[in-house]
């Protein structure tokens, strides 16, 4: 953390720049002082690292996607309720910034191996820039350098994104083969291994959506992308000296990753790092616990059916699943969902006090209440207090990156199963399927989710990917490169509730926590939180809330608001205001 204090020395040396590409930018000063030394280049290359995604950023980011019910839709999915006058991210200060190191630094005065190394952050960090954008708005303008007030080239139109990709590539191959720094315990530094392990997640998204994203007629490039993925993925597997946490044992040893004050440098490869030293925290306790400040996300149940069985069988294969009460379905199942939900056990420290701590309703809309990021102890639940480090790439992603793309080639084998998800389902503590690659569909998963996709290694692999890495800010590009967009159509349900007027103990501790109703009881026990499931309230309104069956049934959430995904959703709009400043800019599709 203490590159940010050099940086701000900087400030007063470096120039202004402009805030769109389509603004003409203010002249620039340089300082031979920055790019003569080593100690200069240093010193400016750590304002490079505010490309990242913050601590915030990252615990914050599944808030719009398929497993995650929320206080209320997103304008983005609500048909007519958003447009290219909402949209946003076409900000290009950062490359700016990128780009002028790189035009200068050039002196020959700095020995070839430490200019190249910097040169290699730079280009990293460029390309973690366009990934971002082209993802969000597939064709962009391609800029490699720094432009002047004067230059035409300011108000060019956007390039293919096959050009701004494979301009990706060879920037991340350059910081692959030119980086120096091999260790940094912080994992807060990019390392050589940290540009192999983003260019896995980088190589497998643009392959995967060239073979998913027909129209685009890119399908015969996909392979390529795919094995540079599974090559970048299997670097850090064998030279990167990284490993899945086992410490706390299959009960702990997944949640330590999120709830960690210092990150846990076997598996986390980069991290946004809390330093009370210099009041660097985050929010997670308040955006996961509060019932205002927050988007109050809980998982939805056709996701959590999706957690295996501990012995490694379908939860969906028990003949009364569907009706299983909340208390009876979390038993016996994968450990992390203990480590992802309220549930069994869980407990907070309130005042000192450890108290069993049941899904609150003040909270969760669907009974299945995330802990991934929070700390227990309720002191935390107010304000930016939070001092657990949030990882930003985790070396379970590369194991999946790598199953994911060698299973997408047809070149997955038993030895690379037990190395990557039965490593991860091992961790776990999942008892069977460990050995083998499997061979038989899941037909819940395929039906609910992949319809398209009749390889059970692969269809297991993108369930793991969706337990391993819930709530990481991955779910919704996942998605959007598996062309399952309509997934985010997906009802918002919660647990099974058996009757009426009937409270239940969530946690099974003698202690009743809630029940539902469509007429309040006259007598009510002692500290039950009742939950009004009429058709209607406030005077008439449609209630968001109810039961599937009226009477019975799993909770749902905002059914009365519809949600349609489109073709167009895979790309954002380009902001009106932008393309007003530049018609060459043009439109995405459908918008």
């Amino acid at each position: 953390m203490k590159r940010y204090f050099g940086w701000l020395i900087l400030l007063s040396l470096t120039f202004a720049s402009c805030e769109k590409l389509d603004q003409e930018p203010e002249a620039t000063v340089t300082n031979e002082a920055v790019f003569g030394s080593e100690a200069g280049l240093q010193l400016y290359s750590n304002s490079f690292y505010d490309v990242l995604p913050t601590a915030n950023d990252i615990h914050q980011g599944d808030a719009m996607a398929d497993y995650s019910a929320r206080t209320q839709v997103p304008d983005f999915l609500r048909t007519g309720a958003f447009s290219a006058r909402q949209s946003s991210g076409w900000d290009w200060t950062r490359l700016r910034n990128i780009n002028y190191f790189i035009a200068n630094c050039n002196n020959p005065a700095i020995a070839p191996a430490a200019r190249n190394h910097y040169l290699g952050l730079a280009r990293f960090f460029r390309a973690w820039f366009y990934f971002d954008k082209v993802k969000r708005f597939g064709d962009v303008p391609w800029i490699s350098k720094p432009m002047a007030v004067n230059d035409p080239a300011l108000y060019n139109g956007r390039d293919p994104r096959t050009l701004v990709m494979d301009s990706v590539l060879a920037d991340l191959n350059f910081a692959c083969q030119n980086l120096n720094t091999t260790a940094d315990n912080s994992r807060s530094l990019i390392t050589r291994q940290t540009a192999f392990a983003f260019k896995s997640r980088v190589c497998l998204f643009e392959g995967t959506f060239r073979k998913y994203h027909t129209s685009y007629n890119l399908a015969s490039s996909a392979n390529t992308w795919l094995t540079e993925a599974a090559s970048a993925a299997n670097t850090v597997m064998t030279t990167g000296g990284f490993s899945l946490n086992t410490a706390g044992g299959t009960d702990k040893a997944y949640r330590q990753l999120f709830t960690s004050t210092a990150v846990v440098p076997s598996e986390t490869i980069l991290a946004a790092v809390v330093d009370p030293a210099l009041s660097i925290y985050n929010d997670a306790n308040w955006w996961w616990t509060s019932a205002t400040y927050g988007a109050r996300v809980s998982l939805i149940r056709t996701f959590v059916n999706t957690y295996l069985n501990i012995d490694g069988t379908p939860f969906t294969s028990r003949p009364s699943y569907e009706t299983m009460p909340f208390a009876q379905e979390v038993k016996n199942r994968d450990k992390r969902l203990q480590q992802t939900i309220r549930m069994g056990d869980y407990k907070r420290v309130n005042g000192g006090v450890s108290e069993p701590a049941p899904p609150v309703f003040s909270y969760t809309y669907t009974g299945y209440q995330p802990i991934k990021w929070t700390l227990d102890d309720t002191y935390y639940d107010g304000g930016s207090r939070n001092i657990n480090s949030i990882p930003i790439i985790r070396y379970a992603e590369v194991l999946l990156n790598f199953a994911e793309a060698k299973a997408e080639l047809g070149t997955f084998t038993d030895a690379e199963w037990v190395r990557t998800v039965g490593a991860l389902r091992q961790r776990a503590g999942i008892t069977g399927g460990l050995t083998a690659k499997p061979t038989v569909v899941d037909t819940y998963l395929q039906t609910n989710y992949f319809p398209g996709i009749s390889n059970a290694a692969l269809l297991e692999i993108r369930r793991e990917r969706g337990v391993e890495l819930a709530l990481e800010g991955l779910r919704f590009y996942d998605l959007v490169r598996w062309h399952r967009g309509e997934l985010m159509d997906m009802a918002w349900n919660g647990f099974y509730v058996p009757a009426l007027d009937q409270p239940l103990d969530l946690n099974e501790d003698g202690i009743l926590d809630v029940a539902f109703y469509t007429t309040l009881p006259a007598n009510r026990p002692a500290g039950v939180t009742y939950i009004n499931v009429a058709p209607t309230i406030n005077g008439g309104s449609p209630n968001p809330q109810r039961l599937r069956n009226g009477t019975s049934g799993e909770i749902t959430w905002l059914t009365n608001i519809p949600r349609r995904w489109e073709e167009k959703y895979y790309l954002y709009p380009i902001p009106e205001t932008d393309r007003l400043l530049n018609p060459k800019l043009g439109q995405n599709p459908g918008w």
